[in-house]
């Protein structure tokens, strides 16, 4: 419904009012005229909404000023370590979200450890696994903390800017982890993780004699011809060969200098192998410089595919081969080998 608006008078006829007026009615007349036209004009307009105006604050924002005035109070002020919000007050943990305790921060190692483990490394001539055995660091992280620490000093050496403010504000906002190489001290992660092998996923029933001494080996090998054992397959095999010397009582000292020259020496053939690779993997190629690229050609046998149609190093497989092991009436699944 459209609001109501006042007619306009209009001057057909005289004002009755001002012929009929006296002196006293001609005064009130004057100091009505005299008046706001706000106060002259009726309100005529409807009002079309009965209900209170929204208030300003939310539900959400009362709520958190509310537990900012009590138990926010406490975060208000840095203490120097990470603050996460705790579903009781006074429980120190690492679990940042109070509605999921199932889920723990994990430390990260401070400047000085990482600077500790370059130290160790390119200053004493450490080995990585030595390195890593030491301050209970994963073998890929010591090599990470490395090549990130090579790159910080050539920036450093070029005048290069470092993002300092950034690096420390985001260490102040998460657990940190410091190595004081002058006490023992538990290690930081699982450094001797073995990783579930796709050969190892089946399930196999392997009769054997009761009398028989089943070792790790014979469980590698049931699994596959070819598959190393666990001892074998971890990152630190050279430790369990420590700990064994350690329980046939050779001294903890002489153990642990045969566990450097053991880590030593797989260091160095390591090294070797993939020298010698990448000599291969040039003799093999073929470079063709232009003005603005670098060709690199390669010979390859289309008919080396392998038994199956399938090997690893044929023609076209980094583009992916479709699996068909779950594909059903044209596969003849005809065992190779009976173990």
């Amino acid at each position: 419904m459209p609001p109501l608006l006042p007619t306009p008078a209009t001057n057909a006829a005289p004002s009755i009012i001002r012929a009929s007026c006296t002196g006293a009615a001609r005064r009130a007349a004057a100091a009505a005229a005299a008046q706001p036209p706000s106060s002259q004009v009726p309100a005529v307009a409807a009002s079309f909404s009965t209900t209170a105006s929204r208030p300003k604050s939310t539900k959400a924002r009362r709520l958190f000023r509310e537990w900012e005035s009590n138990e926010g109070r406490a975060f208000r002020k840095q203490r120097g370590t990470t603050q996460y919000l705790s579903p009781r007050e006074g429980d120190d943990t690492n679990r940042p979200f109070p509605l999921n305790p199932l889920f723990k921060s994990t430390p990260v190692l401070d400047e000085k450890s990482r600077e500790l483990v370059w130290e160790r490394i390119m200053r004493d001539g450490d080995t990585i696994k030595a390195v890593s055995a030491e301050f209970g660091i994963d073998i890929r992280r010591v090599a990470a903390i490395v090549r990130l620490k090579e790159v910080e000093k050539d920036w450093i050496a070029k005048g290069q800017p470092l993002a300092k403010p950034y690096a420390k504000a985001v260490l102040s906002m998460l657990p940190r982890w410091r190595i004081n190489p002058n006490q023992s001290a538990p290690p930081y992660e699982a450094i001797n993780e073995l990783h579930v092998h796709p050969y190892t996923m089946q399930q196999i029933f392997w009769p054997t004699s009761e009398s028989r001494h089943f070792t790790r080996e014979d469980a590698a090998k049931a699994f596959h011809p070819t598959l190393l054992s666990a001892d074998r397959r971890v990152p630190h095999p050279e430790l369990i060969q420590m700990e064994r010397e350690v329980a046939q009582d050779r001294p903890l000292w002489d153990a642990s200098e045969r566990f450097k020259q053991a880590v030593m020496e797989s260091e160095r053939k390591a090294a070797e192998k993939q020298v010698a690779k990448a000599a291969l993997e040039e003799k093999n190629t073929t470079r063709v410089n232009t003005e603005r690229f670098e060709f690199r050609f390669k010979q390859f046998n289309s008919e080396n595919v392998g038994l199956k149609g399938r090997a690893r190093n044929a023609v076209g497989w980094r583009y992916g081969t479709p699996h068909d092991d779950r594909s059903k009436g044209h596969q003849i699944k005809i065992p190779t080998s009976v173990p």
